[in-house]
């Protein structure tokens, strides 16, 4: 229905660019003629003028009373189309025949029909769905007629009137059966995973296999639900084949059959469903029966989730998911359309069609890898992932974090040490990665993004600034001397009970220092959401945690090698890694601080640096105290432009002088409209669709890494403004992380920022959807797609 209203709206949409005059009235483009050479045969015949066409699939013809019972319109085969809103369909052009065939009473003298099309011109404007009431006169009866009974059996039957093979005939056959009779039909569930469909028809009729549709109702009241319950293909037994005047080539049963329905679940628990069976079948030698329709509820009990399945339903709008039955479409209320596949051999199974991979978002890709066969090889793989995301923006600040907390350790550091210090580190933090990643998946909640709240980060920052004091020899960081006693006898008398602190540094590490959002994350979260399987999604959080980590231990083994352990070296090392904790306590601070202030921070940070360096620039050592005074110099000439970029309104403290160097020329940003809640985005998603203009909604967070590095690399490329041209920009700023920031990121399943989401027709591109961080070229590709196939 929703595409229906938006083919009524495409002229008025699109009148700027087409003259009504231009268009011929639809009675000229789509001329309607209907005649009845037959009692029981009306043809209807549509004159299309050049340039217009018809949809097969909106095509109907019903009588309007009782004395002429019709079958289904029967319609020859159209060429084959990609519709923009009904997807594969197909078409007419120049002319179509259509027939329909029935029975009329005997002292009937003309039928009146209630005709239905719809047709567009290849101008690009659609004309809205059209309904005609002709009445046909019908020939005389002869005398004696039955009314067409016969001669509809006679017509429908194989080789045009021979009885069907295997079924005798009998001049004096019975009255035609109530449908009821003639065609039984029952549905049990044989197991949590598959429903059984009995049908029987009655002796002398038989039952026409593609005919056959299936569905489950889903109650009104939750239309946007996703179903626990979904159907696949129905396996349909070996039947007989026959070529029918009519349908063609087809496949019709005599006696009893039972087909098994397999069924794809989301949700494990029992189940009662409402099933829709749509069938039709004939009388041997007799009627045909216009499609019968038979709704029946069963409890399906517990049964296996479909990881697949469950995927996938996340993964798309509930209102448009229609199962592998390929040619059904989705009717308001009702799910999983399940159709007999048409054209298939005689008795073969229809396998169950698998999402192709390359319509999927990369999320989706790897969450349905995860819940595949190979899922050992994907774990793999995760730990793989994490290898390489361990050299991103959201890693690379545990480096000096760990090289830091061992420089701590003083005298008794080395190589061993340092090993199990660095894997005491990442262990906790991959641990606590993964427990924030599992409660994400089940409950809904980042526990990372719910960290990065202003009193959080300004505790932690506080943290790394009492570290900086200790490197600096202000105070000395340990317990009270009797916890240090009893720790001592357990980890060999090692000051100060490191472990347990390095343990919770990296545990803080995984909730605060880096929360970024990659698509292995957001994969992982995905499956546990949807199959509830926290063992398995923990397990490749845990390795995707650990593939991080590996780096990590090799920076604190080598950190470990060469750090001195005692003398100016050691004193001179501790100094360093204090600014170095500074500069994360202000790196820290930037999230919520306004870039300029942050820079201007750095900047103080760098001229302290160089005050050290050349006071530690002592005359023991010629070489020593030439590099000292270098790296002095150095940090005075950056100390210096980052606190001018800093009063010129700068931002980035890699290029603090850009902003001056361009003369005040600001850095092209994109035109980004900012919005709120759910109920912003569906009024600007509706106004885009009413423009015919796709749409760019963006997550954004000022605590967001990756969010930042695609604001600084991403969209500032002249080739990534010239792809989103035509775009709808939008953007959730989702910093607060409240309860309206929290509803937004539920609604499309996001566990945080950054996250680009693209709409056409206002339903989202799933398969285009963007996690983390991209690259500008790889980002216009995407645009592109987005715009170009919708155009």
């Amino acid at each position: 229905m929703f595409a229906l209203f938006v083919l009524a709206l495409l002229p008025a949409v699109s009148g700027a660019a087409v003259d009504e005059d231009d268009l011929l009235p639809v009675d000229e483009a789509f001329a309607l003629v209907a005649s009845a050479p037959q009692r029981d045969r009306i043809e209807l015949t549509w004159t299309i003028a050049k340039g217009y066409y018809l949809y097969r699939h909106r095509m109907n013809a019903q009588p309007t009373d009782a004395a002429f019972k019709a079958t289904a319109l029967q319609l020859p085969a159209g060429e084959k189309h990609t519709d923009e809103f009904f997807g594969e369909v197909e078409t007419y052009r120049d002319r179509v025949d259509a027939i329909l065939i029935g029975t009329v009473a005997v002292d009937a003298e003309r039928v009146t029909l209630k005709v239905k099309y719809q047709g567009c011109a290849d101008l690009g404007v659609c004309y809205p769905p059209q309904t005609r009431t002709v009445t046909i006169p019908l020939p005389k009866a002869p005398q004696g007629s039955d009314g067409g009974l016969a001669a509809l059996g006679r017509r429908l039957g194989p080789g045009g009137g021979a009885p069907l093979a295997g079924v005798s005939t009998d001049a004096n056959e019975p009255l035609p059966l109530p449908p009821e009779q003639a065609f039984g039909f029952e549905a049990i569930a044989s197991d949590g995973n598959t429903l059984l469909l009995r049908f029987t028809p009655a002796r002398g009729y038989y039952l026409y296999r593609d005919r056959t549709q299936l569905e489950l109702i889903q109650p009104r009241n939750e239309p946007n639900k996703t179903p626990a319950i979904a159907l696949e293909r129905p396996r349909w037994p070996r039947g007989v084949s026959h070529r029918d005047e009519h349908f063609g080539d087809v496949v019709v049963y005599f006696d009893r059959i039972d087909v098994p329905l397999p069924l794809r679940r989301t949700r494990p628990g029992a189940e009662t469903v409402t099933l829709s069976a749509i069938f039709q079948g004939c009388q041997n030698e007799g009627i045909c029966y216009p499609p019968m329709t038979r709704t029946v509820r069963v409890t399906v009990p517990a049964g296996r989730v479909d990881a697949n399945a469950a995927l996938a339903g996340a993964a798309a709008d509930p209102a448009s998911q229609a199962s592998n039955g390929g040619t059904a479409r989705q009717n308001p209320g009702r799910v999983a359309t399940a159709v007999a596949p048409a054209g298939s051999d005689i008795g073969a199974e229809a396998d169950s069609a698998q999402a192709d991979p390359a319509a999927q978002a990369e999320d989706s890709r790897i969450a349905s890898a995860l819940a595949g066969s190979n899922r050992w090889w994907t774990l793999l793989g995760f730990f793989g992932a994490g290898l390489l995301l361990a050299f991103t923006p959201c890693v690379l600040p545990m480096i000096p974090i760990l090289s830091g907390l061992i420089a701590g350790q003083g005298t008794r550091i080395g190589t061993r040490r340092a090993l199990v210090l660095s894997l005491v580190y990442i262990v906790a933090n991959a641990l606590v990665f993964t427990v924030a990643g599992v409660v994400a998946g089940l409950v809904g909640a980042n526990l990372q993004v719910a960290f990065q709240t202003p009193w959080v980060i300004v505790a932690f920052s506080l943290l790394f600034l009492a570290l900086a004091l200790s490197s600096f020899g202000l105070y000395e960081l340990q317990l009270p001397a009797v916890m240090r006693a009893r720790l001592g006898s357990i980890s060999d008398k090692q000051r100060g009970g490191s472990l347990p602190g390095v343990a919770a540094m990296g545990a803080l590490s995984a909730l605060i220092v880096g929360p970024c959002v990659a698509p292995p994350l957001a994969a992982a979260v995905l499956y546990i959401g949807q199959t509830h399987d926290p063992v398995l999604g923990g397990a490749a959080l845990f390795l995707l945690a650990m593939g991080m980590g590996v780096p990590l231990l090799a920076f604190g083994a080598a950190a470990g090698r060469g750090m001195p352990t005692s003398g100016p070296w050691m004193t001179a090392a501790q100094r360093v890694f204090g600014f170095v904790f500074l500069a994360l306590a202000v790196w820290m601070l930037s999230r919520i601080l306004p870039a300029p202030v942050s820079l201007g921070l750095y900047g103080l940070l760098a001229l302290a640096a160089a005050a050290w360096a050349f006071s530690a620039a002592g005359p023991d050592n010629r070489r020593i105290r030439v590099l000292a005074r270098f790296a002095g110099m150095v940090l005075t000439l950056l100390g210096a432009a980052e606190l001018l970029g800093a009063l010129g309104g700068g931002r980035d403290p890699l290029q603090p002088l850009a902003g001056i160097l361009r003369g005040g020329d600001e850095m092209r940003e994109l035109p980004f409209r900012k919005i709120k809640s759910s109920q912003d985005l569906d009024r600007e998603i509706s106004a885009a669709q009413a423009q015919g203009k796709p749409v760019l909604f963006d997550f954004y967070a000022d605590w967001c890494v990756s969010c930042k590095e695609m604001e600084k690399y991403t969209f500032t490329e002249p080739s990534v403004h010239t792809a989103l041209a035509d775009f709808v920009l939008l953007k959730a700023d989702v910093t607060a992380n409240d309860d309206v920031d929290q509803a937004l990121m539920r609604r499309f399943g996001i566990i945080g920022p950054p996250a680009t989401l693209y709409f056409y027709d206002g339903l989202e591109r799933r398969e285009l959807r963007l996690i983390g961080f991209e690259k500008a070229p790889g980002f216009v590709t995407r645009a592109r797609r987005a715009a170009g196939e919708n155009r």
